[in-house]
This record gives structure tokens, sequence and C-alpha cells, in this order.
């Protein structure tokens, strides 16, 4: 399995390179097996757990670092240890072999891993919004989706959220077939400079920043009006190992930890930079800033935080399966289950 959320998390100093050397609320869904009642007390070993963060420190990840360093986890009686993914690490594979209890990563890329045989149900999702866009040069004349026909668009590669987004997208605006996809890794801000794509796939809380930081000046657009059928990142566990009153508790903190994000960013910044070093440049400094204001925004919801969406489970299913992104159908109130966030 490819490691698929880096796409997500890009490191802040990669939008400091020189453009030259770039080349290179919802319905209850039924709980699932072994997920256990909401009523069931916690013991001291039942409130340790390691949660696996799926890719290197980074800012995005503030809110848990700020949770951590806080004490909020401990105020809630927990003992988290917070691990971070080697660059070559299967996204799901420390949870399927037990080094991790929880994992934090894309909706989609859990049912995608759960169709491969993986026992992964999400239980909390945490990005409301999902944050991929069409990024295009503002010289190029992109302005939306329907002047792209017989463009290119670059992505990564055919895999995690950019892609899926992707698809999703041409489906919507009825250019499947119709538009050329390359894929350039990480190298949107050089490509777009070098007019090697007419546009990007990338994220709205990182990479739109990161390129006009490499100082491309850029038209973000949104894949499509309405929604999605996609949802973005969230927290997961193996079936067997859902505790939904501690989870419960864990969720009470990481909010706290967005909640205290968003009130003194410079704080949050300097508990990150324990974790990023070379976030003492000031330079960088300013950019994590901008993508702490815009990753803390993707939280933001219209109700309980963590909140599930069935309908959106549903229609993901679907699509996913529709477009081959899995390779038999996956029951999506096996995928996800409510128990956590109504747990009390």
């Amino acid at each position: 399995m490819k490691h698929r959320l880096r796409i997500y998390l890009a490191t802040v100093g990669a939008g400091l390179l020189a453009l030259t050397g770039c080349a290179g609320a919802g319905a209850q869904s039924s709980t699932p097996a072994g997920a256990g009642s909401a009523s069931a007390p916690a013991t001291s070993q039942d409130s340790t757990f390691t949660v696996g963060l799926t890719y290197v420190p980074d800012i995005q990840f503030a809110p848990l670092y700020v949770a951590q360093a806080n004490g909020y986890f401990a105020q809630h009686g927990l003992t988290v240890k917070l691990r971070h993914h080697g660059a070559q690490e299967a996204l799901l594979g420390a949870l399927a072999a037990g080094t991790e209890d929880v994992v934090f990563a894309g909706g989609d890329e859990m049912l995608q891993g759960r169709s491969t045989g993986i026992d992964v149900v999400n239980w909390a999702t945490m990005y409301q919004q999902y944050p991929v866009v069409l990024i295009a040069a503002q010289d190029s004349g992109v302005t939306s989706w329907a002047e792209l026909t017989g463009k290119t668009v670059g992505i990564p590669g055919e895999y995690g959220e950019n892609y899926y987004g992707l698809l999703a997208a041409l489906k919507a605006h009825g250019l499947s077939g119709k538009v050329t996809v390359k894929s350039i890794g990480y190298t949107q801000a050089a490509a777009l400079h070098n007019k090697q794509v007419d546009a990007v796939i990338g994220f709205s809380n990182n990479d739109v920043i990161a390129i006009e930081n490499a100082g491309v000046k850029v038209n973000s657009i949104p894949l499509m009006k309405g929604e999605l059928p996609l949802i973005g990142v969230g927290f997961g566990s193996l079936s067997s190992n859902i505790r939904p009153k501690v989870y419960r508790e864990f969720l009470a903190a990481v909010n706290e930890g967005v909640q205290a994000a968003k009130k003194d960013p410079q704080a949050a910044l300097a508990i990150t930079e324990k974790q990023v070093p070379s976030l003492a440049d000031p330079a960088k400094r300013a950019v994590a800033k901008k993508v702490l204001e815009a990753t803390l925004a993707l939280y933001e919801g219209d109700g309980t935080f963590g909140q599930q969406d069935a309908a959106k489970w549903e229609s993901m299913a679907k699509f996913m399966l529709d477009q081959g992104l899995i390779k038999k159908a996956v029951p999506a109130a096996d995928a996800f289950t409510t128990a956590v966030v109504a747990a009390s």
C-alpha cells in the first residue's frame, strides 16, 4: 500500500523551496462488532493508547501537540502516545499490526483499506470540509472547470485524496476523458511556474499557501458545487479496539487543542516548534501560521465535534466502487460508527 496521506500533510519547508529546486449531522450508523457499549467503564489500561499520525511532524498536527503539551489528554484521564509514521510506512500497517490503536487518516483511505481486508472503522471525522481544490496559475486564464477541456492537470500520483477529488470533480463537470492527467510528484509549484501543466490538484490548507509562497499567484477553484462524495481526515481503529467512552474523552481533548490553537496561534507554533525545529526560522514560521489557520478552519462544522454524515458515507462507498478505487463493495455502515461521538 502506498503511503497515501503524505499528500495531505506537506511540510512547511516544501513551500520555501526555490522554484528551480522544486522539480525534483449525520444519521446514526450501526455499531460495528467489537465496538463495545458506550456505558462501559474505562479502565486505566483502556485509557492508554497510541495514535498514529500518518506523516512526519508538521504544523497541521498542532491541535494534538497542543493537547499533549497543555495536559488536556491527562486532564481527561488519558495516557496518549503520538507516533509519527515513516515516509515509506504503509498507511494502515501499524494499525493492522497492533502497533497503533488509533490512526489519523482520510475516511476515504480507511474505506479503501477496509476493502483490502483491514478491519478499520472510522469513528470521528475531523476535517468537516474536504480540502482538495483545483489550483491554476493566474496567468493561465483558468478560472473554472469549464475551461479545462483539452488541458493538463497535475497530481502527485494516482492515489490518495488528490486523485479521489480529481475523479469526483471530472465526473461532476462532465470532463471524464476530456482532460489529460499527469503524475508530477510533489512538484506543484515548479510544474505551474514552468507551465508543465495547466493546473494542479492540491490542498487548500497547505498547497495553495506553499505555491504562492514560492512566487506563483494562483486561482483556487472548488472541486464542485454541492456535496462532494468524499470524507476527509478523521480517526479510526480496528473494530475490536473501539472504546467509545475513552475515545470520546480523547475527542474532547483534541477539541480543546483546536480551540487553544485558534485562540493563541503563536503559542501553538511555539509548541509545534519542539516537534518541527525549522519553525525557528521566521519565514517558515510565517508560512506555518497561515497553514495552521487554514487547517483549523477545516475542523469547523454545524454540529458535534467529530460528527459523522451517514449519507455521505453511503455516497462515498458507491462512488469509490463505481470509480474502481475499491475492488469490492464495502457497506458504509461497516466502515464507520457514531458510537464514539454519541458516547457520554
